[in-house]
């Protein structure tokens, strides 16, 4: 499936709304087929998954590698092209490698752990907001809020020193936006620098962070070899931070563009925040477009995969399934939709998803409680959003009160 099929849509597509996916996904409308095929960039044709059943049960199947340095793995963006063929550590491997990297990591992210990190979570929370609160409106949300809130914990979790944020932060949106193949290879070189520089730091004064733990059980007793120890550090401090940020302010900016249900969020007081927050998860859905290639053939939705097909998965898509959601395409905070699959499904549910979760529980409402009159500065049409062929979110989002 190599040959260009003009009359296939494109895949990935930028989002016309920003808490909606693109409508011209194929089965972005109701009582299609939950697996078709699309386009990408280059003209290869592959599989999309976009039926949730369906999704579910591709990503227990183990005939469906994640491995990157597989030729046949698809690659949705050109300047992702560069990287082909490169290890990529816990995301890119399949079992029993990534079991076993997974369990290394295991203790650090579990509910007990999150629940540990709660205080900490919220004096950043409010330091933050004393900060907003003390300077006035207007505000830049994501820069001002919703990107130090997730960085600050990541690094504290870690053991990574905040005053490096800038530098990272930076390295990161090029890793992931690039736009460039260049940019993308020149950011991943930059954290490879950073980070073995910080690890033989940390080697000669340990201190008390995850990273310090990998060092002295992992890398000192030869389980991991630096090399390997640098690319988890990467993986955790990029997908620790700007998951969460774009959660914070896409999830802001859909809480004030449906009045009723930041209403109904305010009245629930936080023993319902559980509930609201696993629905804007599901709503917003901001890591589309999950990357899979078919090693064995595969029997789903009425179709097969053949051993190399690429295989996509689109979350966004996959959580309006009305098969799964009664009327997905409403914003429910009471829904507490729980099988959803924006964190993924399987082997590589995302590791750090109690982690988020705590983060989202805590960040939101304070947020409304402690600017009770926030609201948009701009109109809504003005906000800039991030491309379709990366984590969805916004690029700024200017806020008065």
């Amino acid at each position: 499936m190599t040959q260009t099929e003009p009359e296939l849509v494109a895949f990935p597509q930028d989002r016309t709304c920003p808490y909606h996916p693109p409508t011209g996904y194929p089965n972005a409308g109701r009582g299609r087929q939950p697996v078709s095929r699309v386009r990408l960039f280059d003209g290869r044709t592959v599989w999309l998954v976009t039926g949730h059943a369906e999704a579910r049960a591709l990503l227990v199947d183990p005939r469906l590698s994640s491995d990157r340095e597989n030729p046949d793995f698809p690659l949705f963006a050109r300047r992702l092209a560069a990287t082909t063929q490169r290890r990529v550590e816990l995301l890119g491997l399949d079992d029993p490698e990534h079991n076993v990297q997974r369990r290394m990591l295991i203790p650090s992210f579990t509910v007990r752990k999150a629940t540990a990190l709660r205080p900490g979570i919220r004096e950043i929370v409010d330091r933050l907001l004393d900060a907003m609160a003390e300077q006035g409106p207007p505000a830049e949300l994501v820069n001002a809020f919703a990107l130090p809130v997730p960085s600050m914990v990541i690094c504290a979790l870690l053991g990574v020193p905040y005053a490096d944020h800038e530098f990272f932060e930076a390295q990161s949106r090029k890793l992931l936006r690039g736009p460039a193949g260049s940019d993308v290879e020149a950011a991943r070189d930059a954290l490879s620098e950073y980070f073995h520089v910080l690890i033989e730091r940390k080697r000669r004064e340990p201190g008390e962070g995850l990273l310090d733990e990998l060092i002295a059980k992992q890398l000192e007793t030869g389980a991991v070899n630096l090399d390997e120890l640098v690319r988890l550090a990467q993986i955790l401090l990029v997908a620790g931070h700007e998951t969460t940020a774009n959660m914070i302010s896409l999830g802001t900016l859909t809480l004030l563009q449906h009045p009723d249900q930041l209403a109904l969020m305010r009245a629930g007081g936080p023993e319902g925040m559980t509930s609201v927050v696993e629905e804007l998860l599901r709503f917003l859905s901001i890591a589309d477009g999950l990357s899979r290639v078919a090693v064995e053939d595969i029997e789903v939705g009425g179709v097969t995969f053949r051993a190399g097909d690429g295989v996509l998965l689109s979350t966004a898509v996959i959580n309006r399934d009305e098969a799964a959601f009664a009327s997905p395409d409403e914003l429910d905070l009471g829904r507490g939709a729980r099988h959803h699959v924006a964190f993924g499904f399987g082997i590589h549910q995302c590791l750090g998803q109690n982690l988020a979760r705590a983060e989202l529980e805590i960040a939101l409402p304070a947020l409304f409680s402690r600017l009770p009159g926030l609201r948009l500065a701009v109109p809504v049409d003005e906000i800039p959003c991030k491309p379709g062929d990366t984590v969805q979110g916004l690029v700024e989002l200017p806020v008065t009160w």
